[in-house]
């Protein structure tokens, strides 16, 4: 049970961290996943208190930091409500429209789409678009680096524990 248990763990981990720059992928709530799994095949005792109050912040602070990291970009650059809901819309549908690159020209053309929308001149719309991706990308490093926390304390609990 045990190793079935770790395999389920391992792969958790992986979709998790996939997760941070895919946003199909459950993310953050993979990794979160994978402390239950380890703890219903291998057991709960190396937790504690302590454990899932630092792994329960660092998951709020992942989510939230998740949308705020992307909206700043935009409204850093004076974007609008709808360039940061064209450059949500853009994140989830950008990858399956275009292969390969829509990851990254997703958010940038939804929330060019989205400032058009709203009025703006497409010179500013690019800007906006500009934005996006930089927050975008800002948001997809800090998801990458909490993410990768939360795996370092899991495996440092479980080894001194």
């Amino acid at each position: 049970m045990a190793i079935a248990g770790w395999i389920l763990v391992i792969v958790l981990f992986a979709v998790g961290m996939a997760g941070a720059i895919f946003p199909i992928l459950p993310g953050v709530l993979a990794i979160y996943a994978a402390f239950f799994v380890y703890g219903f095949f291998i057991g709960f005792g190396e937790f504690g208190f302590w454990f899932w109050l630092l792994q329960t912040s660092i998951v709020v602070a992942v989510i939230v930091a998740d949308y705020l990291v992307s909206a700043l970009g935009v409204k850093k650059v004076g974007g609008s409500r709808a360039s940061v809901v064209g450059s949500t819309i853009g994140i989830l549908v950008g990858p399956f429209v275009i292969p390969g690159i829509g990851l990254l020209l997703g958010p940038f053309l939804g929330a060019v789409i989205g400032e058009l929308f709203a009025g703006s001149q497409p010179g500013q719309a690019v800007k906006v678009g500009i934005g996006s991706l930089v927050g975008f990308l800002s948001s997809v490093v800090v998801k990458f680096i909490l993410q990768l926390i939360m795996i370092v304390l899991f495996i440092g609990w479980v080894i001194w524990n």
